[in-house]
C-alpha cells in the first residue's frame, strides 16, 4: 500500500495521466457514435470526463469549448446530495440540468454523474453532459429567447437518480417521455449518456487493478498538482497590472436593454481576478446567466491565454478567482429564465478579452462574432409529413491577430470544436433546402490583418407553418478593431418571402413563421480588424479584391490602393508611403 506521501515514479505517472485522458476520449466518441441527434453526432454540443471523489475535474472531451468547469459543478452537488449521506451507491447514475447550481447552463444541456467504486469505496465520477433535442417547455427546441421564468423552459431534473443501485427508475424515464416533443431523439441520447458514463467506470476500474487504488489516487493527486504548477508557470509571463473593460448584453429578448456588463482584471504574480461588480442585475428574460456558466467562461479565456495546449484539469485553475454581485445578470438565481444564457457567457469572455488583448496581441486577438447565433426552426416535413427541428450554432468571422488575419467561417469561442450539420444531412432529415450557403463579404474588418468573414446560410421552406426561433446576438454593436484595425460588422438575419417581399434585419425573434418556399437568411459577421489598413502589403490588397473580400472602390479609400479591375496593375496612394 502507498501512504499519501509516496512519490511515484514518472514513467508510472506518465502512464496514468495518458490512460485517464485516453479515458476521456473514449468516452467522448462512445457519446457521439451512439447518440440520436444531429445536434449530437453532428454538431457535437456536448461533454464528457471524469473527476475525482470531490469532484474535481481530471478529463475532459469537449465540442463545446464553453462547458469547461460545468463536469466538476455537476458532480459536486451530486456529492453534497448524496455523497454526505452515504447514499451513493454502485450502480448509481444523477440526472442534473439545474442551471443554478449543477447544470450551469440551461435546462436543454442534460448531465449525467457516475460515481466509479472500487473495493467499495468511490475514487472517481463519470460524468457528460450533452444538448437534447427537447426537454418540453413552451417552445419546440425547449431553449427559447423569450421565456419569462424557468418554468417556461423545460423540464428540471435536480440531481435526480436516473439509477439507483443500478435499477432504472422508469416513472422518471416515463415522465420525460411524456413531456418532450422528440421522445426518441431525447431518451436516444439519454442511453448514448449512459453508455459514455459506463465506458469511463470501465476503465478506471482497469486502471485500478492493473495498478492498485492506492497509486491511482495518488496520481490523482499529482496529475492536479502539475496543472497548478504550469498555471502558475504562465501566469508569471503575463503582464501584471489592473485593466478594465465595459460592454454591454444587448437585449434580453423581449425589447428591455441593453444591459451594462463591465470587469476589473487583476493579474499579480500569484492570482488572476475578474471583478465583474456593477454590472446589470437579473434580467426579465432568458439572457441571464449562472455562476457556474460565468466561471466556465472566465476558465475559457483563462486557459487561451495562459496555455491552450494544456490538458485540462481543476488544478489548472487554481489561481483563478471570480468575483460577481449576488443575482447580477451573470449570476442569476432561481427563477429566472437561462435558455440563452450564452449570450452574456459571450459577453463576460470578450471583456476579459477586450481588456487584455492590447496587453497581449500575441495571444488575442480583435473581436470575433461574439454570438452563438442559434437556429431552432420546426414544421413538417415535405415527404413524410413528419415533424421536424432543426437546433444548431452558426459560424462566422474571427478577429485579426498579429501576424495574421483572422479565420473565416468559424463558432465563436464558447462553441469550440462543433460543426454545422452537413447540407445534405440537413436536406435529407429536415423540411429545408439550402439557397446558399457562402463567405458573407460586407467590406468590414479591414486592417494591416483583415477580420475574417462571416457567412450567409439560407434555409428555404418547404412546407407551410414553419416556425423559425433565432437569436443572433452581437447585432447593435459592431465588432470591435484594435491598434487602428477597422471594427468588424454585425450578426443579423432577414426573412425573404415568396412573394418578394423582405422582412429585417432582425437579431433576436420567438416563432417567425414561415410559409412554403420563404427563405430564412441568416447572416453572421466580420470580425475586427487589426492594425492600420494603410499598413497591408498592397500585394495582398490585390489578392483581397481578387478574392471579392474587398472592391476596388474600398481598396483604394480603405487601403489606400488604387486596382485596374481589368488587369490588377495597383499603385499605391501617398499617405500609405
Amino acid at each position: 500500500m502507498l501512504s499519501n506521501e509516496t512519490k511515484i515514479d514518472p514513467f508510472t505517472l506518465e502512464i496514468v495521466k495518458d490512460s485517464l485522458l485516453a479515458t476521456g476520449d473514449e468516452m467522448f466518441i462512445a457519446l457521439a457514435k451512439t447518440s440520436m441527434s444531429p445536434i449530437i453526432y453532428e454538431v457535437l454540443d456536448y461533454a464528457s470526463g471524469l473527476t475525482d471523489a470531490k469532484g474535481q475535474l481530471l478529463t475532459q472531451g469537449n465540442g463545446v469549448t464553453g462547458f469547461i468547469g460545468m463536469l466538476s459543478f455537476m458532480v459536486k452537488q451530486t456529492v453534497e446530495k448524496y455523497g454526505e449521506t452515504g447514499n451513493l451507491h454502485p450502480g448509481d447514475i444523477i440526472i442534473v440540468n439545474d442551471p443554478y447550481g449543477g447544470g450551469g447552463s440551461h435546462l436543454s444541456d442534460v448531465g449525467l454523474v457516475m460515481p466509479i467504486f472500487y473495493d467499495g469505496e468511490v475514487i472517481a465520477f463519470s460524468a457528460n453532459k450533452a444538448h437534447w433535442t427537447e426537454v418540453g417547455g413552451k417552445d419546440p427546441g425547449s431553449f427559447t429567447n423569450d421565456s419569462r421564468d424557468i418554468f417556461q423552459e423545460g423540464l428540471q431534473f435536480p440531481s435526480l437518480k436516473l439509477f439507483d443501485a443500478g435499477k432504472l427508475n422508469e416513472p422518471l424515464v416515463e415522465m420525460i417521455k411524456a413531456n418532450v416533443r422528440f421522445p426518441d431523439l431525447s431518451l436516444g441520447d439519454m442511453w448514448a449518456q449512459v453508455a459514455a458514463l459506463k465506458t469511463g467506470e470501465k476503465r478506471v476500474v482497469e486502471l485500478c487493478e492493473k495498478h492498485g487504488k492506492e497509486l491511482i489516487v495518488s496520481a490523482i493527486r499529482s496529475q492536479l498538482d502539475h496543472g497548478e504548477t504550469i498555471s502558475r508557470q504562465e501566469l508569471t509571463k503575463l503582464p501584471k497590472g489592473t485593466y478594465t473593460a465595459s460592454g454591454y448584453v444587448e437585449t434580453d429578448g423581449i425589447g428591455n436593454g441593453p444591459f451594462p456588463i463591465q470587469v476589473k482584471v487583476t493579474i499579480t504574480e500569484d492570482a488572476f481576478t475578474c471583478d465583474f461588480r456593477g454590472s446589470s442585475p437579473q434580467v426579465p428574460d432568458p439572457v441571464n446567466c449562472s455562476f457556474t456558466g460565468l466561471a466556465s467562461a472566465v476558465r475559457t479565456i483563462f486557459l487561451a491565454i495562459t496555455n491552450p495546449d494544456q490538458n485540462v484539469n481543476d488544478g489548472v485553475f487554481r489561481p483563478l478567482e471570480i468575483i460577481v454581485d449576488d443575482k447580477s445578470i451573470m449570476s442569476a438565481e432561481r427563477p429566472a429564465p437561462t435558455s440563452n444564457y450564452f449570450e452574456t457567457m459571450l459577453g463576460c469572455t470578450d471583456l476579459i478579452w477586450k481588456a487584455l488583448a492590447p496587453h497581449i496581441p500575441d495571444k488575442l486577438a480583435a473581436a470575433h462574432l461574439l454570438s452563438v447565433c442559434a437556429v431552432t426552426l420546426t414544421g413538417k416535413h415535405h415527404d413524410t409529413e413528419e415533424p421536424f427541428l432543426i437546433v444548431e450554432p452558426s459560424v462566422g468571422g474571427w478577429g485579426g491577430a498579429e501576424g495574421q488575419d483572422g479565420a473565416s467561417g468559424q463558432f465563436c469561442v464558447l462553441d469550440g470544436e462543433t460543426y454545422n450539420v452537413p447540407v445534405e444531412v440537413a436536406e435529407t432529415r429536415y423540411g429545408v433546402m439550402i439557397d446558399e450557403y457562402s463567405l458573407r463579404i460586407d467590406g468590414s474588418g479591414a486592417g494591416q490583418y483583415i477580420g475574417g468573414k462571416g457567412v450567409i446560410r439560407s434555409y428555404r421552406a418547404l412546407t407551410d407553418e414553419q416556425s423559425a426561433t433565432v437569436t443572433f446576438g452581437r447585432n447593435k454593436y459592431r465588432l470591435w478593431g484594435i491598434n487602428g484595425g477597422q471594427d468588424g460588422s454585425l450578426n443579423e438575419f432577414y426573412i425573404h418571402k415568396a412573394n418578394g417581399d423582405i422582412d429585417g434585419p432582425f437579431g433576436v425573434y420567438p416563432r417567425y413563421q414561415l410559409q412554403k418556399n420563404d427563405v430564412l437568411k441568416l447572416m453572421t459577421a466580420t470580425g475586427g480588424g487589426y492594425g492600420d489598413p494603410m499598413k497591408r502589403p498592397a500585394e495582398q490588397v490585390v489578392r483581397d479584391v481578387k478574392n471579392e473580400y474587398y472592391t476596388v472602390e474600398e481598396a483604394e479609400h480603405v487601403f489606400g490602393v488604387s486596382i485596374d479591375p481589368q488587369t490588377f496593375d495597383y499603385k499605391e496612394s501617398a499617405n500609405r508611403r
